[in-house]
Parts: structure tokens; sequence; C-alpha cells
């Protein structure tokens, strides 16, 4: 039987089929190894583009070149991107995902506000908004929808609110179109945000306000960033919190670790007194479900300066700096 590096020699003289380089060039053969009794070899493949016909047509001269020359029973291939050394994913960022079980709860208000407290702190950050059929960060943030700038090697600059950089879906959509994508096509959006954007080299926190529920943005989540650790909104409402435990285990299932919980428009201070529209003890019980605490109760209220961001001297703005402290303490 070949050695592992005869056996990486003649893999590297392959062509990538989305450049038509060789693997060689490419630096594309990331993991090679051999089971020497079952004769089979795994590997991990970087390709410059991301397309399965691409995807096909490797494993397709793997298998004629490992199987049928070289005489191995089995292989087993994965992909990734080559352009990964360059995207802000091979940098040391901290990212927290926010998820829910199911709309309306305020989990895109509770991101863009995290993301305000975060900031006031010291921290750089930046927000993916990954709620593909139902963008609203920039609706949060008062911004014009616009199609961000790019450069001449087709990267993504992303926009900049209050020294906040963002990218959304909604900057590429149609004005009050619906998105009807399926999954592949979410998938490389996503990529899009990761690989192509032109995040800040200072760049600290990434907060992705993730899709309700669980779904292949989920999926695609944990397979960029598996590190990726969550924070799941709830209102004090059963309905809520019964199906924010769905999106906990989901989150734990794909192996991310949670942060907490945050219990959204848990009530409303009225007169001195904090009347409690939606129920009470919604957020306790998904936490207690997944064995995690509740981070933070944040109280339904209007900001006085803005149509969703609460100010460092507002009560619930405050209430935001000491989620944004736990966010830091717990990384």
């Amino acid at each position: 039987m070949m050695t592992k590096e005869q056996v990486i020699e003649r893999v590297l003289d392959l062509k990538d089929p989305s450049s038509d380089k060789t693997l060689r060039d490419s630096n594309g053969v990331k993991h090679l190894a051999i089971d020497e009794e079952k004769k089979t070899v795994t590997m991990v493949i970087g390709l410059d583009k991301d397309d399965d016909e691409f995807k096909r047509n490797m494993t397709r001269d793997l298998a004629r070149l490992l199987k049928i020359e070289l005489g191995f029973t089995g292989i087993k291939t994965e992909y990734q991107l080559n352009k990964l050394s360059t995207s802000i994913l091979s940098r040391e960022v901290r990212y927290v995902g926010v998820a829910s079980g199911k709309g309306g709860v305020g989990k895109s208000t509770v991101t863009a506000n995290l993301a305000y407290a975060l900031k006031r702190l010291g921290k750089n950050v930046g927000i993916i908004d990954a709620d593909i059929y139902g963008s609203s960060i920039p609706t949060i943030l008062d911004m014009e929808i616009t199609p961000p700038k790019g450069t001449k090697d087709e990267k993504i600059i992303p926009y900049n609110v209050d020294g906040i950089e963002l990218i959304s879906t909604e900057f590429f959509l149609t004005p009050d179109k619906p998105l009807m994508w399926r999954g592949p096509m979410l998938g490389k959006m996503l990529n899009h945000f990761f690989y192509d954007v032109i995040w800040d080299d200072n760049i600290e926190y990434i907060l992705v306000d993730l899709p309700p529920g669980t779904g292949d943005v989920a999926l695609d989540i944990q397979k960029l960033i598996p590190s990726c650790k969550m924070l799941i909104v709830t209102t004090p409402h059963p309905s809520a919190s019964h199906i924010a435990v769905k999106a906990g285990f989901a989150a734990e299932q794909l192996e991310h670790e949670i942060l907490g919980i945050v219990e959204n428009m848990s009530y409303f201070r009225h007169k001195g007194e904090d009347v409690q529209i939606f129920g009470s003890g919604g957020g306790k019980i998904v936490a207690d479900k997944l064995k995690t605490r509740v981070l933070s109760s944040i109280p339904i209220g209007q900001p006085k300066n803005s149509l969703s961001i609460f100010g460092a001297d507002e009560e619930i703005g405050i209430d935001y700096l000491g989620l944004a402290n736990k966010i830091v303490k717990a990384y």
C-alpha cells in the first residue's frame, strides 16, 4: 500500500474544477488520513468556489484516482472554501447567536440593543442579520435600505451605524417583496456574509440574529461557526416559552453552548407597579429545562430618542448594559 505522503502527492496533482488550478497550487489538500486496515481514505479538500457541481466533479476525480487507480476500498471527503484563511472565520472573534422558538418575541430588538450595550462597554461589534425571511435589523436601526458598496475584487463593505458594523439580507432584496429561497440559496447568502464581507480587523464580537425556530440556517451556522454561543429569547407567555425550549434543545444538539435566557417583554411598569401583561415565569421555565439561567428580564418600554434603541441613561438601556456585561464575562 502506498504511504500517506505518496497518496497526497497524487491527490495534489488533481485540478480544482472551480478554478482549474491544481490542488497543489491552491493548497487544496487540508487533511488526508489513511485507515490501513480498512483501506479507506478520509480527506478535507479546499475548493475556490462553494458549488455542488464542483464538489461532485471533485468527488468523481478523487474516486477515480483513489479507488480505481490506487485500489482503496472507500473514501470520505469533506469540502471547505479556500478563502477561509482570508475571512473573518480565521480570526479570534466571539460569536453570539440570538435565537428564539417563535417570531414576535423581540429577538431582533434584543440583538440590536445588545450590540449597542457591548459598544458602550468599549467592544468592537458587528451584526449579521441572518433572519433571512424576516430580516429587520436595518429597520430597527432606522436605516435607509440600499445595496451595500462593493470592492473591485467583489468583496462587500458592511454598513457602519454608530460604530457597529452590519450586514443584512434586507439590503439585497426588492423592497416589500418576500424572499422565496430554498435551503441551498440561503446557505450561499450566509457564506457571503462570513467569507466576502470586509469586516473591521479589530472586531471582537459578532451577534448573529437567527431566524425563529430550527431550520436550514441553524444548520449552516453550526457548520460555519461551531464555536457560536447561544442566547435564547422568550417572553413570559407559556406559548413562547414552550417553543423557546425546543430552540434551546436544538442548539444543544448542534453542540452550541447556551449562554442563558433573555425574558423579553417581561412586564410593563405603570404608576410604579409592574404589570405582567404576558403572564410570568416563562423565562425561568426555559432556563430550568435547559439547565441554564435567566440572564436578564427586559420590560416593555419605548426609547426616548430612538425608534428601538435605548440610551445608556434609560432604565432599559441599563438592563442591556447588565446583559452585555454578563456576555463578556461568559467569554
